[in-house]
């Protein structure tokens, strides 16, 4: 079992730590780090492109595999190029979603006030935007100058370290929680394992356990709800230039769904 703990720590420490869930897992790089080791491909790690994909091959002495496409163009390091999320502070209407959608606690801000995002700590990893009701929300290109081996160590090991600290916070926060939870899906048990073992990482300690399900549940509607109010504000953008009866229609049909879903 310890060899296990050891093979899953190895492979965690080459993912980049965006804690995206592209590849797969939903809840981080840790969780696909397991799954590896268990069987699963490699080459999943969109973020990490080519040059992760064939460290893990080289680690697990398995064969190497193209990495899962990127929609970004491939940087000179043959990492996809990187991005940061970045606010329109004047369309923000303090909603504070992306700040609990933010894997790395990257935004600061609070509920009807203005909120920013600290894009040296942005993993680029594109789950605030969903959330966002006003679809105010842009990603754009990093133009910092590529890391060096060493400084993207220190970077993975300070953004690993910042997601479980997120993690504890909502952890302690979920039994007192009012309303939906953005990111219901976190294998806590997990990553509380995995805390112990480590020196590098902040301890997570498991609260009292409350109903997963429903929380899943008010997550999905959340997600669901931000797409739905995006169409619509499109829509009736397009709608105030030039007429369409089928666009029309549609509006109406979007209406009735975001009345359903929000209990009206």
């Amino acid at each position: 079992m310890n060899t296990q703990i050891s093979l899953i720590q190895k492979i965690d420490a080459l993912l980049p730590q965006t804690q995206c869930g592209l590849c797969g897992h939903r809840d981080g790089c840790l969780p696909y780090a397991k799954s590896i080791a268990e069987g699963e491909e490699a080459n999943k790690c969109v973020p990490g492109g080519q040059p992760v994909a064939d460290a893990l091959a080289a680690l697990l002495n398995r064969a190497v595999l193209p990495a899962e496409a990127s929609i970004w163009p491939v940087q000179q390091d043959g990492r996809p190029q990187r991005m940061k999320a970045v606010i329109r502070e004047d369309e923000c209407i303090g909603c504070t979603k992306c700040i609990s959608a933010c894997p790395v606690d990257a935004i600061i801000g609070s509920g009807k006030l203005m909120h920013t995002i600290l894009t040296d700590l942005c993993t680029g990893c594109e789950l605030c935007i969903p959330p966002c009701p006003v679809d105010c929300i842009d990603l754009i290109e990093d133009v910092q100058p590529l890391p060096t081996e060493s400084l993207r160590a220190q970077e993975q090991q300070d953004l690993r370290q910042r997601y479980y600290a997120h993690i504890q916070r909502e952890e302690k926060r979920r039994i007192n929680r009012k309303g939906p939870v953005v990111r219901a899906e976190i294998n806590t048990t997990l990553f509380a394992r995995f805390s112990t073992q480590s020196d590098s990482v902040p301890n997570i300690e498991l609260t009292e356990k409350t109903d997963r399900k429903n929380l899943v549940q008010d997550a999905k509607a959340t997600i669901e709800l931000a797409k739905i109010r995006t169409q619509i504000k499109k829509l009736e953008k397009q709608l105030s230039v030039r007429e369409d009866a089928n666009k029309r229609a549609l509006l109406e049909d979007l209406n009735q769904q975001l009345n359903a879903l929000q209990g009206e």
